[in-house]
Order: C-alpha cells, then structure tokens, then sequence
C-alpha cells in the first residue's frame, strides 16, 4: 500500500488515480489519513457517499468534526489496534446514518510513505444489504425447520393415533393383539416366559354417578399416565375400552410381574384426580397370568388373566389375583 500511495515511484500518481477510481466504481470506500494528527489526506467519491458525507469537507477533516462523540472514540479505538498490527486488522462497525443503521466490514493498515511520517489507509465496504440478505436466509430456513418438525409431529401425532387411544395414550386392542401374538411367538422359540395382566377400575359406576363422564374421563387420563410410566418399552399398555385395560409385560413370569403391578396399585390408591374443584380417588383391581404356565395359547391366556382378574374384583376390589398354573401330570 504505501507502494501504491507513494507519489515519488515512476506513475505513481496515477496508479494511485486508478485503484482509487476503480474501488470508487465498485462502491467501496477508501481513506487514508495522518496518524500524527488524526486527519484525513485523502478520499475517494465513493468514501462520501457511503458514510453519508456529501457536501461536508473530508480532507483535512477529524473524526470528531465528521461524526458524532461516541462513534469517533470507536474509529479512533479502532486505528490505533491498527496501528499496533503491521499486518492489518479486519474490523465492523454499524453507523446510525442519515440514510438509516448501515453495517461496514473494515480494513485498516498503518503504513510510512516517508521517514517519520505515518499514515492509516482504511478500506470501507458496504455490507447492510448483504447481512439483511443473510439474515431474511436464515430466517426463512428456520422457518422452514419449524415447518418441517411440525409435519413430523402431524405425522407422528396421526400414526400415534392410528395405534393408540386418545384418552389413555395407550395402544387400540388391535395393535395390542398384533404385539401379544408377535410375543407369545418369540417366547415359544425362545422358550421364556411373559405375563399378561387384566386390569380394571373399581366403582366406575359410583364415580359417574358422583362426577359425571367427565369425572370418569380424567380417571381413565391418570391411570394411562401411570400406566406408561410404570411400564418399559418392550412392554405394551393397551385400553380394551370403557374401564378395561389390559397390559403385556415382556419376558418377566408371575413373580415379577405380581411385584411390578403391586407398585402401580398402590399408586392408583395413593393418587388423586383432581375435577372441578373435588379429588377423585380410585382404585384397580388386577389380574395376573404368565405363558406358558398358566396358559399356552393366546385366547386362553387372556381368559385366564380375565378370570383372574374377576376373583381380584370378586373377594372386594383394590387387589392382584394370580391366575392358576397349569399342571401337566407325568406320563
């Protein structure tokens, strides 16, 4: 630069006439001024127009005289960082103009045309329209992310409610069916166990009369909840319909599947659904079956859980009933 600045080499000047006018074509602005004293030497057309100058006096001219007290101590920050590096420093600044908020990428580099004397040349660029550009991008492609995860929700939402109830959040019958005939197929070539467990609320009769089928629809909402949270990914929580639930717990036997329900019973009979203003407690009764052992085929596994299940409500509710093993006599 002080090559290009130095009017004692051979066509200097009017290099230094060229480059000027060629970067005042392209709209970008160039200065340089005297460290020393901190005024301008020099300016080219496109250095006015762009910093909202037209008319005023630039050469010869401050900071202090050009802008206001707050931006002339950040230009005056900024040249003496230059100053300290020999090799440049690339810089932003956002101006309040005439013409509105304008945004300028900066290059600012000290240089010594002669013996004691410093200069600053400081190349200005434009950039508003390209970071509003940017900015629009960015805005719509997030838009666009968001468009995009909203139709993956719909889609999730529309297959979840393809295959789950919209009350309980647990599987539709069918899908529940599809998953125990797919269980008791892999248990029997394994050759591992899997429990069944029928369930159902106690008194739901009383909590309709007491609050009505709204009162009966938050029940039915809580025990879905527990459900799902007491319950892993391999096991299937399913709604029959009405007060009837029915859960598939994968590769556990009487034992576990007893002490596992256990839990959920007792928190069915600790919890409180709260309706209009009153509490609504509820309580389940369970019915436990395992294949093979208390049945070896599907039908008759969910028979032996429903029987199970009817001996819990039978003996007064708010308990588990094991279903009875078979037995198969030695030959």
């Amino acid at each position: 630069m002080a090559d290009l600045l130095a009017p004692g080499l051979l066509d200097g000047a009017a290099l230094n006439t060229a480059v000027l006018h060629a970067l005042d074509q392209l709209g970008v602005a160039v200065l340089v001024k005297d460290l020393s004293t901190g005024r301008y030497d020099l300016s080219n057309g496109a250095a006015l127009r762009l910093l909202g100058l037209e008319g005023r006096e630039l050469v010869g001219a401050q900071d202090s005289d050009l802008f206001d007290a707050t931006l002339a101590v950040a230009l005056r920050a900024a040249d003496l960082q230059a100053r300290a590096t020999p090799a440049g420093v690339l810089a932003e600044h956002k101006l309040e103009l005439a013409s509105g908020r304008r945004e300028f990428l900066t290059w600012r580099q000290a240089f010594m045309p002669e013996e004691g004397v410093s200069k600053l040349v400081s190349v200005w660029q434009d950039v508003t329209e390209a970071r509003r550009r940017d900015a629009q991008l960015q805005g719509a492609l997030a838009q666009l992310e968001q468009q995009q995860k909203a139709n993956e929700t719909l889609r999730r939402d529309v297959e979840g409610s393809q295959v789950r109830d919209a009350l309980s959040g647990l599987y539709h019958r069918a899908h529940f069916e599809e998953h125990l005939c797919r269980e008791a197929d892999l248990s029997s070539r394994e050759q591992r166990e899997f429990a069944l467990v029928a369930i159902a609320v106690d008194n739901m009769d009383e909590i309709r009369q007491a609050h009505g089928v709204d009162g009966c629809e938050r029940v039915i909402e809580s025990l879905g909840r527990l459900l799902r949270a007491g319950t892993r990914a391999m096991d299937a929580p399913c709604r029959l319909g009405g007060d009837r639930f029915v859960v598939l717990l994968s590769g556990v036997g009487l034992a576990t599947a007893h002490s596992r329900m256990e839990q959920l019973r007792r928190q069915c009979a600790q919890h409180i659904v709260a309706h209009n203003g009153q509490q609504i407690p509820f309580t389940v009764s369970m019915g436990v079956a395992s294949f093979p052992h208390t049945a070896g085929l599907v039908d008759e596994l969910m028979r032996s859980a429903d029987r199970a299940l009817a001996s819990a409500r039978e003996k007064g509710g708010n308990r588990i009933a094991l279903a009875s093993i078979q037995f198969t006599p030695a030959a």
